[in-house]
């Protein structure tokens, strides 16, 4: 495993987000309740981006396209939500809950950076 430098920390103020691309990964930088976080730049349900995500006070993400909640340290889901309504429970069926890919992240002389050739996603499985 390697530390892979990515961008600038001043390039993410408060509530910033980033996709950098970490060897074959692109990876969403989150500067949220005073932490950089280093996740999958995609939601492990439909695989959509989750750059415009909604950050909440808790220190998680809310996909934009199903909702579902994901804690952005751990990646462990907060609230699954199949969606859309009527069709989110025929794809809550035949989608189990999964966890959000995170990698860890450290920032040294003003730089960001991030762990590669993460062979496992540091989030918990269920």
């Amino acid at each position: 495993m390697a530390w892979e430098k990515t961008i600038s920390e001043s390039e993410l103020s408060a509530g910033a987000r980033k996709v950098v691309k970490v060897g074959e990964k692109n990876v969403l930088l989150v500067r949220h309740c005073d932490k950089i976080f280093a996740i999958s730049s995609t939601c492990p349900h439909w695989g959509l981006p989750l750059e415009l995500g909604r950050l909440t006070d808790d220190c998680g993400i809310v996909c934009p396209w199903h909702r579902s909640g994901f804690d952005l340290a751990t990646g462990d889901v907060k609230a699954w939500a199949p969606w859309p309504p009527g069709l989110g429970v025929v794809l809550g069926a035949t989608s189990r809950q999964k966890v959000l890919s995170t990698y860890p992240v450290k920032v040294e002389d003003g730089s960001v950076w991030v762990m590669t050739e993460q062979a496992e996603p540091t989030a918990s499985k269920k």
